[in-house]
């Protein structure tokens, strides 16, 4: 399993170029970011290329899929997502599907995938997976609407595109409903991403109550071949929390 560095989480205080130079000393590869708008985007995907680093993931400009309204704008930031990631040579991004409106929880399920569908032409033309992303409420996110894991799973699958699918967060999950080597290893034809970090407190993951040696393991034996973004606030320094990352979690 590759190891990625969500630069927010690590080098959110400098410049990009900078940021992604400190992880390419720390030895990755795998870079992610969630506000593209910020970039200089040539000026990023020269830094990318000089370090040699790829920016796996990042971002859409918006997120409201709960509501029917805002699809409209939800769209044309989808759009100029896309064109910012093929500046970036970016394959996969992430949306967030909103807050429970509260509307009945069947009319937004349907709001979501039907805006998904709405997309899955603009991301085939671009040639980008999107990513739905359930979240906790119980700690980091009150109010938003998709928390479970088998939820989001079914989205999917109703979509019925491939260049829709899940960024499934390993320590949301253990805080909304745990069970994580099952509904990873069952749905991996769902996932393209993985997020990690050590429950409680969303520090390193050897600080938490997961065994990630084995979650990973499992995942790995299982097939899956991309990547996991280390999104914790680390408690060592920034590079040495990477390096530590890296010796502990590398070989999957």
């Amino acid at each position: 399993m590759k190891l990625c560095v969500p630069i927010p989480c690590f080098f959110g205080d400098l410049p990009f170029e900078q940021a992604v130079e400190k992880a390419a000393a720390a030895g990755y590869e795998y870079v992610e970011i969630y506000d593209w708008a910020q970039l200089d985007l040539p000026a990023a995907a020269n830094a990318l290329e000089t370090n040699g680093v790829t920016m796996l993931s990042m971002c859409t400009a918006d997120f409201r899929l709960t509501d029917p309204a805002c699809r409209g704008v939800w769209l044309d930031a989808l759009k100029r997502s896309c064109d910012a990631a093929g500046v970036l040579g970016v394959k996969k991004m992430i949306t967030q599907v909103g807050p429970d409106t509260g509307a009945p929880r069947d009319a937004q399920h349907q709001s979501i995938a039907d805006g998904l569908r709405a997309g899955a032409q603009i991301l085939a033309q671009a040639g980008v997976t999107l990513m739905i992303e359930p979240l906790n409420v119980l700690v980091d996110h009150p109010g938003y609407y998709l928390t479970a894991a088998q939820e989001a799973f079914a989205i999917v699958r109703e979509v019925g595109s491939p260049f829709v699918k899940v960024v499934y967060d390993i320590y949301h999950q253990q805080v909304t409903e745990g069970n994580i080597i099952p509904s990873v290893t069952q749905n991996l034809d769902c996932i393209a991403h993985l997020h990690a970090a050590g429950h409680p407190g969303r520090n390193e993951l050897q600080f938490g109550e997961n065994d990630y040696r084995n979650i990973f393991a499992a995942i790995d034996k299982a097939g899956y071949t991309g990547a996991c973004g280390l999104e914790y606030r680390p408690l060592l320094d920034p590079t040495e929390s990477l390096r530590a990352a890296r010796r502990l979690y590398g070989e999957f």
